[in-house]
């Protein structure tokens, strides 16, 4: 490398969140021999180690004469401290971007072209556009099975994959989402691990959601856990309710979850490949998927449920995973907390067996377990909901929650938020239905899950009398911002509740 192309670091203390940036004067001798200008993708290196940045060009004496300026993280991948020099020179040329364009025009791609792809993501090579024109080309049913098989083993092998000894048999639930307050997870862990079966889950954090499995777990307990310390809390209790994306179980599918989560889009394909990549990684052999079915959840029509359920299955059987699919109502929201902190209220008032829980989320995660027992000793349905029903009367399951929360870090106080505000019935009558989307959204612009506090907690629902102002919902919001913000789009969307008069 030209030694006139060294430059000092610059810690600009600006957060890109997990895309390096680099910030050079406009002004830089590097800047103008190289030819770079803004949102040139450059690289950079350290005398250990190289990253693929986006430029930005700044005027004035922001970056000092002399000096290239550097986003947290790119300073976190380059392994450097302020002062140390640095390299600035053109990208190398990234040869699976072709191939992205290929499937922007229609191609089908072969297992090796979607190694590259993934291997590349995970390697950080790709800037945040490329990675959403990547995920758009696979949107909308644009990869078929054989190519979903092609980018699950891909993304399982780009990653660690863990191995359980002395467990012939790992088992797994997962519900592909679409449903507000669904947060049955917990519970099936504790209920199935109480039984003695092994299931050390690992769940991703939200992507449309106001929370995912992980956010609600982290109202609790510790989730960012280290591979030692799953295998620890694994190998103590049989189980565990961690977030994957600290222990490199298919690290590219958390890199594409967070673009996902920007474009608010959840692709069928990459759903299937993210799914099983993460269980497969993990472990397991057997797996049941909730998929709720509703006109306004992420899965609409029983025709498109039974297209899921033949690609889980087809994928799963073709990368050696047993997979059980159970298609559930998915028509209301379910239990009463919306939000990590409100969806956690939920999870312990069920398992500490308070009558004011929510009955509808019991009955879910009691169907569900019962579905992993089947898997496990082919009883039946209903000797697997006696028996899960019989570990929650009993105490054991919410006995074995405690232990795995205590294994990973301790029982947490939940908090509460700072601004509430009441939804009144504007009319009287009969709650006919609740637009899922909808409501999700709302809680979403309360907070959630960035705020786990926010959120709502649903006071009606489908099927429950109202008088015209009594409360439907109560809005949780920890600033105003976000409470005017929600209640905002809330007054542009009045008809999240259909409420029909009674004759």
């Amino acid at each position: 490398m030209e030694s006139s192309n060294q430059l000092i670091a610059y810690l600009m203390g600006i957060d890109t969140h997990q895309e390096p940036v680099v910030y050079m004067r406009q002004d830089c001798q590097v800047c103008r021999s190289e030819g770079f200008g803004a949102s040139s993708r450059i690289g950079v290196s350290s005398s250990q180690e190289s990253i693929i940045a986006s430029l930005n060009i700044v005027y004035g004496d922001i970056v000092p004469e002399g000096h290239v300026g550097l986003s947290t993280i790119a300073m976190a991948r380059l392994g450097v401290a302020p002062g140390d020099d640095l390299f600035v020179h053109h990208a190398p040329y990234i040869d699976s971007l072709s191939l992205v364009r290929r499937k922007v025009f229609g191609h089908t791609l072969d297992n090796e072209e979607l190694a590259s792809i993934v291997a590349d993501i995970s390697d950080h090579r790709y800037s945040d556009v490329e990675i959403a024109c990547f995920l758009s080309s696979c949107a909308g049913g644009r990869l078929n099975t054989r190519e979903i098989i092609g980018l699950t083993r891909a993304m399982v092998n780009c990653g660690e994959r863990l191995s359980w000894k002395g467990v012939d048999r790992v088992f797994d639930k997962h519900c592909i989402g679409g449903l507000p307050g669904n947060r049955t997870t917990p519970l099936v862990v504790s209920i199935v691990s109480a039984a003695g079966l092994v299931m050390p889950k690992t769940s991703s954090r939200a992507i449309t959601s106001p929370a995912g499995t992980a956010d609600t777990m982290e109202a609790l307990t510790t989730v960012d856990l280290p591979l030692a310390d799953i295998r620890r809390v694994v190998n103590k209790t049989g189980a565990c309710l961690a977030w994957g994306g600290a222990i490199n179980l298919s690290p590219a599918d958390d890199l594409l979850i967070r673009i996902e989560r920007a474009l608010d889009i959840d692709g069928e394909g990459q759903l299937v490949a993210s799914v099983l990549s993460k269980k497969i990684a993990a472990g397991s052999t057997h797996v049941v998927i909730d998929i709720p079915v509703g006109d306004t959840a992420k899965v609409r029509s029983h025709a498109e449920a039974e297209r899921l359920v033949s690609l889980f299955t087809e994928v799963g059987e073709a990368c050696g995973l047993q997979v059980r699919c159970v298609v559930t109502d998915g028509s209301r929201p379910v239990g009463a907390g919306i939000g990590p902190v409100e969806e956690a209220r939920d999870v312990m008032g069920v398992l500490n067996a308070d009558p004011m829980a929510p009955e509808d989320l019991r009955a879910r995660a009691v169907l569900l377990a019962a579905h992993v027992f089947d898997m496990a000793d082919n009883a039946g349905l209903e000797a697997g909901k006696a028996w899960a029903e019989t570990l929650l009367e009993n105490g054991e399951a919410f006995a074995q929650f405690k232990r795995i929360v205590k294994a990973q870090g301790g029982l947490k106080s939940l908090g509460s938020a700072r601004f509430r505000h009441k939804e009144l019935a504007s009319s009287s009558g009969r709650v006919v239905s609740i637009d899922n989307r909808r409501l999700a959204r709302l809680a979403k612009l309360a907070g959630a899950p960035a705020n786990p506090t926010a959120g709502l907690r649903l006071l009606a629902n489908v099927g429950d009398t109202v008088k015209v102002g009594e409360p439907l919902y109560e809005l949780l919001s920890d600033t105003t911002g976000e409470q005017d913000y929600a209640l905002a789009y809330r007054a542009s969307e009045p008809h999240i509740f259909t409420i029909e008069a009674e004759s």
